[in-house]
């Protein structure tokens, strides 16, 4: 695995709070921004960033009370994330970026899309959400070996998402970050990386943005509003015609190798990668092959700019 390099966090001024993200890369490369989910932070892509920095200008910053970010008094729906990182994008004062995203970071960078289709240089997607009709669509898999582990993950969300339990789950427990984060990687992460997955959830009210999340999941219709959202942004980029590239793990979790194909071969200018073994954070077990396959396509593209401009 590729050594880390030690990557400076840094803070900017976002609606009376302050945003950490990590940044890297030369200064008029075109930028690659990097959107993380739950309760995971810009650390998920501390293997990846070193790998894309030659051809971009990488950002990867931590959603609001997630990371290094503060903790303000906010619900932490949705709708709150994405607030937050448009007017970081503004602070930041970025024009135009190669979206590069995974799980919730996916849902904000497609609402990102549909509202600006302009700023989007390409976009590199993985283990993404999308709005899910019924319960079976979450963690769906046609693998019989699977079957029983994707049953038991469903009954494990429709509990974060009863009123109780899911604040015993995971405000008092900690379950997230303690038992969904290190079961959604293959390999086992020792105490010294699980540190900086801990560090921002000390105690049980720093856990609410964590709590949040899995209450938003679009599924059966609800939340209702950002089941819409998210039924809009997809019809979005069904139709979209950036460049895209999608990765998969086997088995994968939210989205199964056989959803994976048929899903990019239905969008516009979509490469799919195979990472091989992998859950759902798929950057803790294929940084290497998502890094330099990002980096590739990046600047692929951007050789082939001044031709399409022509």
């Amino acid at each position: 695995m590729t050594k880390p390099i030690d990557i400076e966090i840094r803070k900017a001024s976002v609606l009376g709070s302050h945003m950490a993200y990590r940044e890297t890369g030369a200064e008029g490369a075109p930028v690659a921004l990097f959107l993380h989910g739950n309760p995971t932070s810009s650390h998920i892509w501390r293997n990846i960033l070193p790998l894309v920095a030659p051809v971009a200008h990488c950002i990867a910053p931590d959603n609001i009370g997630f990371g290094q970010s503060d903790q303000p008094d906010i619900a932490y729906r949705f709708f709150d994330l994405f607030r937050y990182l448009d007017a970081f994008i503004e602070a930041r004062g970025i024009r135009s970026a190669y979206l590069v995203a995974q799980d919730w970071g996916t849902a904000l960078a497609f609402h990102l899309a549909a509202r600006r289709p302009d700023f989007v240089r390409g976009l590199a997607f993985m283990e993404f959400i999308r709005p899910m009709p019924t319960w079976q669509d979450f963690h769906h898999t046609e693998v019989a070996e699977e079957q029983d582990h994707a049953e038991a993950a469903r009954a494990v969300f429709r509990k974060f998402r009863t009123p109780g339990e899911g604040e015993a789950m995971i405000l008092e427990a900690n379950a997230f970050v303690e038992r969904v984060l290190p079961g959604g990687i293959v390999r086992k992460l020792s105490d010294a990386e699980m540190a900086p997955y801990r560090a921002p959830f000390p105690t049980p009210e720093s856990r609410r943005p964590v709590l949040a999340l899995p209450r938003e999941l679009p599924i059966a219709g609800e939340p209702a509003d950002v089941y819409a959202a998210l039924e809009s942004a997809h019809a979005a980029l069904a139709v979209s015609s950036y460049p895209k590239l999608l990765f998969t793990g086997e088995p994968g979790a939210l989205v199964a190798p056989e959803f994976a194909a048929p899903f990019a071969a239905s969008l516009k200018h979509c490469a799919l990668v195979r990472l091989g073994a992998g859950l759902h954070f798929l950057q803790e077990d294929h940084p290497e092959a998502i890094g330099r396959s990002v980096a590739g396509w990046i600047a692929g593209i951007e050789a082939m700019r001044p031709q399409l401009a022509a």
